[in-house]
């Protein structure tokens, strides 16, 4: 089971970017899906989450109205768009998997992890 985040890199302020979650061993359609991010010398945060049948959709307030999540069932991939970004959205973006029903903001409730995609948002 593995998951592999891409798509970080260098973004101007008022940019935008889209962060891959890509899953191999296991079908992602079988698990809800979450992206967390952890700024330096910060706690790893809840970003959002997506359920299994993507009916539920969840995210946090810092991202809510600029950010999508969605999920490609055929590429077995969730992606995370995010628009407007400024200075603090920097931070290592990780993406999480459980078999549970709905996605939730609680880190001890998902139980794989990828490497983690570096986002910094600079000009």
């Amino acid at each position: 089971v593995e998951l592999v985040e891409s798509g970080g890199g260098l973004v101007q302020p008022g940019g935008s970017l889209r962060l891959s979650c890509a899953a191999t061993g296991f079908m992602m359609d079988f698990y809800a899906i979450a992206w967390f991010r952890q700024a330096p010398g910060k706690e790893r945060e809840f970003v959002g989450g997506i359920s299994r049948t993507a009916r539920t959709i969840i995210y946090d307030d810092s991202v809510r109205g600029r950010s999508t999540i969605s999920r490609d069932v055929a590429k077995n991939t969730v992606y995370l768009q995010v628009k407007d970004l400024a200075l603090e959205d920097t931070a290592v973006y990780y993406c999480a998997a459980a078999r549970i029903t709905v996605p939730t903001s609680k880190d001890n409730e998902w139980d794989y992890w990828g490497q983690g995609t570096q986002v910094t948002v600079s000009s």
